[in-house]
């Protein structure tokens, strides 16, 4: 995986703690330069965590389902991107409040973390070098994350679900790309 194809793959994750971040800064009124850094924090922290966790885990059998792995990374990026899509799409109001306790952050970063597990377990069967890759997701995560809250306190709800709409679109191509790949045709 190349850095263009992890930088697409870093932005298309980070959509979801981006358009909490917005949500986090509408709520919060006037923000601080610790709003910035906590969001960022807690987000870019868990997109580059959970990533390891799913790579730890999926390296334990990667070699068992060697043979389909590009169908699995497909699959997996199809339905989260999918998924991301389709709550963008939804007519339900998510509401987050203004707090940024260690309780309400751990949640939301868990909470918008969960599809980066999966794309952990897809870096054991694609063979990435899963430090330098964590590592930048988590970076790049923190820098959306921390411009979400400022984006928020001025532009508010209206960008959210757009940003969710790119994520999603941005996996799902990338996980026919991978499939491409795959199976030679790319």
């Amino acid at each position: 995986m190349g850095i263009l194809e992890l930088f697409i793959l870093a932005v298309g994750l980070s959509m979801d703690a981006f358009a909490v971040s917005v949500c986090k800064g509408l709520s919060l009124g006037k923000i601080e330069v610790k709003h910035m850094l906590k969001a960022g924090a807690w987000f870019g922290g868990f997109q580059a965590l959970m990533p390891l966790i799913g790579y730890l885990l999926g390296s334990r059998f990667s070699e068992l389902v060697s043979k389909f792995d590009h169908w699995i990374a497909f699959i997996l990026l199809a339905l989260i991107g999918a998924n991301m899509i389709k709550e963008a799409l939804g007519n339900e109001e998510e509401g987050v409040d203004s707090l940024m306790d260690i309780k309400t952050m751990f949640l939301l970063a868990v909470a918008t973390s969960i599809d980066a597990l999966a794309i952990g377990v897809t870096f054991a069967f694609l063979d990435v070098a899963i430090i330098p890759a964590i590592s930048f997701i988590g970076i790049v995560t923190f820098v959306l994350s921390a411009a979400g809250v400022k984006i928020g306190s001025v532009f508010g709800y209206k960008y959210k679900s757009k940003a969710e709409i790119c994520g999603g679109v941005i996996l799902v191509l990338l996980g026919i790309k991978i499939l491409l790949e795959g199976i030679g045709i790319f």
